[in-house]
This record gives C-alpha cells, sequence and structure tokens, in this order.
C-alpha cells in the first residue's frame, strides 16, 4: 500500500496528546505543536527537506515511551526524577526503531533531554548530542512555555538565558530568527496548527508492505494498554486471539494483517480518557459512562485520518456496536456492521471478560462464554462467531 507518513505520524501524534492532556492536566497538542516548532527551527538552520521530514517525526513522537506512572513520578516535586527520565528516553528510543523514517538516526529520542552544557541525565555534551536531539530539547520547554500561556518576550528571554547552558547558541540563534516573525507565533495557535503543519513539513509517501506497519501497531498497542495496569495486556491479548480467529476462517494474508492491526489501535481513543474513570471500582456514574463511551470514537477520528486505513478504522472503532443498536458510540444495527467488525466485538468482550478489572476477577473461559450466549440470545453480538471462538479459543 502507499502510506503517507504524514498522516501516519500525525495521526500517532495526535493520539499522545490525548495523553499528553491528561498528565499535564491542559488542552494543548504538545506533540504536533513541538513537531512544528522543530520543523521550523530545522528550516531556519539551513536543513533539508528530508532531514525536516525526519526531525519532525521525531520531534512529534519524542513522549512516545512516557508511561502514566512514569509521568506521576516526574511530577511529584515539581522536578524531573533521573530514573524515569532515562527511562522514558529509552523506552521511547526503542519504540521507533521500525519507524518508517527516510533515515533513520540513532539516539536522537535517547538523548532528547540533555543539556548542552553536559548536565542533561546520559551527560552528553556539546555536539556529542545528535543535533536532532538538541532541536527538540529546545522545542519542547518552547511548546510547554507557550501552552502555559507565557508572553512571547518571555518566551525569548528565558531560551536566551539558557544559551551555553542549555541550548547550543548556534540553536538559540536560530531560534531567535524565526521569534523575530509574527507568523511563527500565529502558527502555534491551535486554529492554524494543522494548516502549518501541512505548510512546513514536506509531505513524504512511501510503498510499505502491510506486514511492516505490525510492528508500529504493536508499539502503539503497547502504549495504550500502558495507560492502565488493568489493560497491561489487552490489545495484545485481543490482537493474538484475532490472528488465531482469521486462521480459522481462512481470511488473506492482507486481511489478516489490517485485522491484527485494527485490534492493536482498537482501544487507542481511551488515550483521551482520565485513568479516574478507567480505574474506578465502583460502578461508574452516568457521565463517566458517557465518557467512557467516547473512546470509540476518538478512535475512528485518529485511525480514519490515515488514507488506506479506511477498513482498519471502520473494524476498530465499531467494537462497542451491538446487533440490536444498543452499542455506541453510533447505534449501529446488525445491517451496519460487517463480519469483521462483529468478529473483533465478539473478541474484545470475551478478552476484557478473562482479565482482570478493578471491579471484578477474571473469568474463566466458560464464565466467559455463558455471558457471550447470553448475549446472543439477546441480540447483541453474532451467534456464528460467537459459537467458533468458544470451540477455537477453548485451553
Amino acid at each position: 500500500m502507499k502510506l503517507n507518513r504524514n498522516e501516519f505520524t500525525t495521526a500517532f501524534a495526535f493520539a499522545l496528546d490525548f495523553l499528553e492532556m491528561e498528565l499535564r492536566d491542559d488542552t494543548s497538542s504538545h506533540n504536533k505543536r513541538t513537531g512544528l516548532i522543530a520543523a521550523q527551527i530545522g528550516k531556519a538552520m539551513g536543513l533539508c527537506e528530508d532531514d525536516i521530514f525526519d526531525l519532525s517525526i521525531y520531534a512529534m513522537l519524542h513522549d512516545n515511551g512516557i508511561t502514566h506512572e512514569c509521568y506521576n513520578v516526574l511530577s511529584e516535586d515539581g522536578h524531573n526524577h533521573l530514573d524515569c527520565t532515562m527511562s522514558h528516553c529509552l523506552r521511547g528510543e526503542r519504540n521507533l526503531a521500525a519507524y518508517p523514517f527516510l533515515q533513520a538516526r540513532e539516539n536522537v529520542i535517547k538523548f532528547h533531554h540533555e543539556a548542552y552544557d553536559g548536565s542533561g541525565p546520559f551527560g552528553i555534551s556539546g555536539d556529542d548530542i545528535p543535533l536532532f536531539s538538541q532541536i527538540i530539547a529546545i522545542s519542547e520547554p518552547l511548546e510547554i512555555a507557550y501552552s502555559s500561556g507565557e508572553s512571547k518576550d518571555d518566551i525569548i528571554c528565558g531560551i536566551a538565558g539558557e544559551s551555553g547552558r542549555k541550548y547550543s547558541p548556534v540553536l538559540v540563534q536560530a531560534f531567535n530568527s524565526i521569534a523575530e516573525t509574527v507568523s511563527f507565533w500565529l502558527s502555534l495557535d491551535l486554529r492554524f496548527i494543522d494548516s502549518e503543519i501541512k505548510r512546513h513539513i514536506p509531505t513524504r509517501s512511501i510503498e510499505i508492505d502491510l506486514e511492516q506497519l505490525l510492528p508500529i501497531s504493536e508499539i502503539m498497542s503497547g502504549i495504550i494498554d500502558s495507560k492502565s495496569p488493568f489493560t497491561a495486556d489487552h490489545s495484545k491479548g485481543l490482537a493474538e486471539k484475532t490472528a488465531v480467529m482469521c486462521d480459522h476462517y481462512g481470511f488473506s494474508k492482507s486481511k489478516k494483517i489490517k485485522m491484527i492491526i485494527a485490534a492493536d489501535l482498537h482501544d487507542i481513543g481511551k488515550l483521551a480518557i482520565p485513568n479516574c474513570i478507567i480505574d474506578k471500582t465502583g460502578k461508574l456514574t452516568e457521565p463517566e459512562f458517557s465518557q467512557i463511551k467516547t473512546h470509540a470514537f476518538y478512535t475512528r477520528k485518529i485511525i480514519e485520518s490515515v488514507q488506506g486505513f479506511e477498513d482498519i478504522a471502520e473494524w476498530a472503532s465499531n467494537h462497542h456496536e451491538k446487533l440490536d443498536g444498543t452499542g455506541y458510540p453510533f447505534g449501529f444495527t446488525a445491517k451496519d456492521l460487517c463480519f469483521e467488525t462483529r468478529m473483533i466485538g465478539c473478541l474484545d468482550i470475551y478478552q476484557a471478560l478473562t482479565e482482570e478489572r478493578p471491579y471484578r476477577k477474571s473469568l474463566c473461559h466458560d464464565e466467559a462464554c455463558t455471558i457471550l450466549d447470553d448475549m446472543v440470545e439477546n441480540n447483541k453480538v453474532c451467534r456464528e462467531i460467537t459459537s467458533d471462538l468458544q470451540k477455537v479459543l477453548h485451553l
């Protein structure tokens, strides 16, 4: 398939921004804006278009290794804890090993918290820090300051005050050259950020085998599942069972891969749901349950923005729809739900029932099947798929 790398990266960053919104308690587009800032600084430094493209990807995905637990540690005393900073940098570096860059570079994410004078977590200094890492290191705090409401003059003054310490004087000079323009500051406005990303970041596509996307969807699955200890293996487990059932039904290789990707990403919208709701041990209030219901809609909006992922978006986002129209988020009925959607929906229920939740223990295979049988009788899920998965997944 032809993959627009810009769309794919922006969708990934969009999902990460949901997580950042909860962790930082704001409504910024942290990752997308960081990528846009980095691209403009890179352009001011005279980087070629291919390098600006790769730099923007690294910058948009710089926080891919952070987890909810890690961020809590980072925020406890108002400053970064060294071990956790290093941990999320190393995890983020590993996560992007299979990402479709034009030219992959080592240690960009690993060293994106390094300081020019060597006072960062890994103690790397000066030009030993990869240039992309240096640009991200100046772009991220700039974005945080902007989204926190600091004035333009205070931001410029703050960056200048760290010249030679946190930041290379050359980078500070490049930033100053764009900070003088009205367009730079307006480009960061939420009203314009998406169009400005398209203007400043070169468009690049690639012919890619779907199978090459599996390691990336697995990474995204891990980020989704790490949001809560109660979903630690949910997407991974669903993907594994989806693969088994695809083989049972004799699906083609390409359809099987698409189905696995859909399973990996089906809960990506949960990054937008606060953990205080996901991890709640008691019964959800009506407003809380209404918020839970939104995650499938967010899943659709994230995935459907990538051309070629239309089927994947459909199968992934409809996993809570029911045959009788009582599901969410669209209230689809049987006539609207294809076999692939019904299959992922049944498997998702089975996977969830056999996992521990904050409000109950995990159920065994037979107990989960009994609940699914009741749902069949109430016209909620597909009889054929339910019957088949009970036989195929029986241990």
